[in-house]
């Protein structure tokens, strides 16, 4: 197979990703002077913070997704490319994909993080994890298929089991995840299952810091506990998950948790792709980038978002890993190829916090901005209203703010549906 890019007196920036770094760096250049190819494995981009929400049934996958070529439909000078990408040739400039090698003058590398299971293959086995649309659809049909087995399972322990939720992992996702599921288990789960005792059911959130939301303010950590503690959510802080078989779950003081149902949302790890050198990488495969985002030895090779690694004096140990980060990233390496092209002197990149945020549940969040730190009904209306601003396409935001309304009215949605792939065998 060939890529088919036509060879132009422009010079070509790749860019291999379309997270939120890479998606903004490309539409800032995409009616520039440089040539772009636009590489993805999927053809639509994903908004993360709302993966959650495909995972316990509260939105469609469709509606937080947008596809690339409707992003770029009026840019002729980009050429999209959906495909994998197998390795990086720096020494001759090119990357060779599943659509064969595509040439560049500029490679940014915006590949994202991947979910991290500290190398145990019991847990990774068993795990549902939740970085990606299709992750988060599984999860909603291995809990909903879950709750239909034990709707006919005799054992009292495996019922139990396959009723219990547990969570791993303390920062924004978990806490979310976990405050949606103790909103199903009072207003959805008991109508949709009338034969099943709710009561019994317990949803755990497990951390290995002495705290949750580690990122955000004292304040702000605290008061995600009580809510979730409110919600009934028992908060296990102070302990890690060393062991799963799927059923069993052993933590790092010995005790254990019965659960058919180990969502994990406990850390992340870099999208490494052959061709970049060990010596470059960072803690959980970060790639090390001066202050312009050029990776360390490379003139021509940029990384952006999650998987770049800059330090700063504020941020010694790397910037945070938030969708901020990569878009700020997008848009200054934008002006610095243009700058390029210019022979215009380079800027340096400093990250400007524009704060933090955390849901919990219906009116419950958390906010940290820069200049002032609140909680409650109103830090709920606030991350609603970011989260929704942030969405791609009108429509999708439409979508997402009827779901959202009548959700908040009824405590219910529709959306509660198996989709199983068709077996070929059959």
């Amino acid at each position: 197979m060939k890529a088919n890019i036509p060879e132009t007196n422009r010079k070509r920036v790749v860019i291999i990703g379309g997270g939120f770094g890479g998606l903004k760096l490309a539409r800032l250049l995409s009616n520039g002077n440089y040539q772009v190819v636009f590489i993805d494995k999927n053809n639509y981009h994903q908004f993360q913070p709302l993966f959650y929400q495909v995972g316990t049934a509260g939105l469609e996958p469709s509606t937080i997704s947008f596809p690339f070529r409707k992003i770029f439909r009026e840019d002729l000078n980009m050429y999209i490319r959906i495909t994998e990408v197998k390795s990086i040739h720096p020494e001759e400039n090119y990357i060779l994909s599943d659509v064969g090698k595509i040439n560049y003058d500029f490679l940014v590398l915006a590949t994202g993080v991947d979910t991290n299971f500290f190398g145990n293959q019991k847990i990774m086995a068993h795990a549902m994890p939740m970085k990606s649309v299709s992750e988060a659809l599984d999860i909603r049909n291995r809990v909903l298929e879950n709750y239909e087995r034990a709707l006919v399972t005799p054992d009292k322990k495996e019922q139990q089991a396959l009723m219990n939720m547990v969570v791993v992992g303390g920062g924004p996702t978990g806490v979310e995840v976990s405050g949606t599921l103790a909103e199903m288990k009072r207003h959805i789960l008991p109508r949709d299952y009338p034969e099943l005792d709710f009561k019994n059911m317990q949803i755990s959130l497990v951390e290995a810091s002495p705290k949750l939301l580690n990122t955000m303010s004292p304040e702000a950590s605290k008061k995600a506990e009580q809510y979730l503690k409110k919600l009934d959510v028992h908060v296990l802080t102070n302990k890690s998950v060393k062991d799963y078989d799927g059923e069993n779950i052993l933590l790092s003081d010995g005790t254990s948790l019965n659960s058919k149902n180990l969502i994990w949302a406990a850390g992340v790890t870099g999208n490494k792709l052959e061709g970049i050198p060990s010596t470059v990488l960072a803690r959980n495969n970060r790639i090390k980038v001066d202050s312009y985002n050029r990776v360390d030895g490379f003139e021509n090779i940029f990384a952006i978002g999650d998987i770049a690694f800059m330090t700063e004096d504020s941020y010694p140990n790397g910037h945070p890993q938030v969708a901020q980060v990569a878009i700020q990233h997008g848009k200054l390496l934008a002006s610095n190829l243009k700058n390029m092209h210019e022979n215009k002197k380079l800027i340096p990149f400093h990250y400007k916090n524009l704060g933090s945020m955390a849901t919990v549940g219906k009116n419950l969040a958390v906010v940290d901005l820069p200049f002032i730190k609140f909680q409650g009904f109103f830090a709920w209306l606030t991350w609603m209203f970011v989260h929704l601003m942030s969405i791609v396409g009108v429509k999708n935001r439409i979508f997402i703010f009827i779901n959202w309304a009548w959700n908040y009215i009824t405590y219910d949605q529709s959306l509660r549906i198996i989709i199983r792939a068709k077996n070929k065998s059959q």
